[in-house]
């Protein structure tokens, strides 16, 4: 397994971010945008894992950096769970990691695009049980939410942040709407934000969320 990218901050790291990227992208991908908000979060860790290269359905079996496999697209996507659950437990062991450096688990939070971001989901509202900062959900969507959802006390009071292209022709925007429909349905401080754009990532919502992370680490 391919080491995470660490960036460390200006000051003793006293916060972090575990950020993931995409499907068919890599550790690096989000390596400026870390960098970029570094400069007002001057004492914030940003670990950046790689996912495993892996075969892709969708993609025709084509190997490439993957969460977890896609093996179809309608009416929802399809999705091998058992390599879900193994980048969930990839995400636990960086948080359980991050706690061991000194870093209290209410000042780290979950980032994901795209795919990334639905492991997030996966790990902060269906497996992790304890305190954390809160999730950052860029253009995505939860595959594993469904009516049967119930969320623990300490689950519940993990707050998001969702945002989303208006014009995504990749993950719906109605998608990532369901699935902020869902946390505050059970109860979750959570924020919709959505940017007239596609699948991709706009100045505006890196300062968007820079503010949203400063204000929960003031």
């Amino acid at each position: 397994m391919t080491e995470p990218l660490i960036l460390e901050p200006a000051k003793p790291a006293d916060a972090c971010v575990i950020w993931l990227h995409g499907l068919g992208a890599d550790r690096y991908d989000f390596m400026p945008v870390a960098e970029a908000l570094q400069e007002t979060l001057l004492s914030t860790r940003f670990v950046l894992p790689q996912a495993p290269t892996r075969a892709v359905t969708i993609n025709g079996g084509y190997a490439m950096p993957s969460w977890y496999d896609i093996k179809a697209m309608s009416p929802a996507r399809s999705i091998s769970l058992e390599e879900l659950d193994a980048s969930t437990q990839m995400v636990t062991d960086l948080i359980e990691a991050q706690k061991r450096t000194g870093i209290d688990a209410s000042r780290i939070f979950l980032a994901g695009f795209s795919q990334g971001g639905a492991v997030v989901f996966h790990t902060a509202y269906l497996n992790w049980q304890g305190p954390l900062g809160g999730v950052i959900a860029l253009s995505t969507y939860a595959p594993t939410f469904d009516d049967e959802l119930q969320l623990s006390a300490s689950q519940q009071r993990i707050p998001a942040l969702c945002l989303h292209g208006q014009y995504d022709e990749v993950v719906q925007n109605a998608m990532g709407r369901s699935a902020f429909e869902h946390l505050k349905s059970h109860g979750v401080t959570v924020t919709w934000q959505e940017y007239p754009m596609g699948h991709e990532v706009l100045p505006q919502e890196i300062h968007d969320i820079g503010a949203w992370l400063l204000a929960r680490l003031s």
